[in-house]
């Protein structure tokens, strides 16, 4: 069985400040990031979904960390084609125009070139350092099964090379009857990492809690159940805190998903409060027995 690492898909929410899981002594951003470093060997960067990363704080999250940990981070909303605010980009590359958010049409091909060469190279310090795990690219839920889009997996990759980008899918037709075998069959004949997802279902984005590794690295993250997926509340769409017993009948399907890679990680994304951290705990220790 291959290392399995867990994780939490925050370390700075306010609800989780708000929670008291944090000693008091926790009361700097560096302290914090130490503290979570201790407690989890592996933590996903959501804030760069919104904003793109700066080198220098890249540098402090390699400075503040033990050896060994790791970060995985999420792709620039643009780069998965998802609206992204015009205020969000770098100063230099902002198109003229009225719109709020933008889309990678919206701006000329050299300022989108630029956006992707900033975003890769910002993370140098977490590279040298040895602590970059994935880049995690979950892609919109209009983001469909087709043949451009499976292309553009492929261009994902040669653009990350040597990084390790990992794909998210939020369109239930990437799994629809025959197509999850010609999904997973692609992923795997150009071993590309897929994520697995727990979350709620029903929904056009729903996708199935299919435990399967077409690379040497899985990637799973729980999304919860909670009923109100559709809020554009983001506590309110991912406020799930799993039972014991939930996460106990995981515990064996994450081990036989690590028997089929080198590296597990498993990250908890239902972050309200200080949820996420203790079913992580939970879940660790599950695996742990």
């Amino acid at each position: 069985m291959g290392e399995i690492k867990v994780g939490t898909a925050s370390w700075t929410d306010r609800t989780l400040l708000d929670s008291g899981w944090y000693p008091a002594s926790a009361d700097t951003p560096e302290k914090r990031l130490s503290y979570y470093a201790r407690q989890f060997p592996l933590v996903e960067v959501d804030a760069t979904y919104y904003s793109p990363p700066a080198e220098r704080t890249a540098r402090l999250w390699a400075e503040r960390t033990p050896a060994g940990f790791t970060f995985n981070v999420k792709a620039f909303s643009l780069l998965t084609g998802h609206p992204t605010r015009v205020s969000a980009l770098y100063k230099d590359l902002r198109p003229e125009t009225d719109k709020r958010n933008v889309y990678p049409d919206d701006l000329p091909a050299q300022a989108y070139e630029e956006v992707w060469t900033r975003f890769l190279s910002a993370l140098d310090p977490l590279v040298e350092a040895g602590k970059l795990g994935a880049l995690l690219f979950q892609f919109p839920p209009w983001f469909t099964i087709k043949r451009a889009n499976k292309q553009y997996l492929l261009e994902v990759a040669r653009r990350c090379a040597p990084l390790r980008p990992v794909f998210e899918f939020r369109h239930a037709s990437w799994f629809d009857g025959d197509n999850a075998e010609e999904t997973l069959g692609f992923l795997r004949e150009h071993e590309l990492p897929f994520v697995c997802v727990d979350m709620p279902q029903g929904h056009k984005s729903s996708i199935p809690p299919v435990l399967a590794a077409t690379a040497d690295l899985a990637v799973v993250r729980f999304h919860g159940h909670s009923d109100k997926w559709t809020s554009k509340d983001i506590h309110e769409k991912f406020g799930y805190d799993y039972s014991k017993r939930e996460l106990r009948d995981w515990a064996p399907k994450l081990r036989e998903l690590a028997g089929q890679a080198e590296q597990t990680h498993v990250l908890m994304n239902n972050c309200y409060q200080d949820y996420a951290q203790r079913n992580g705990t939970t879940l660790a220790g599950l695996l742990d027995a």
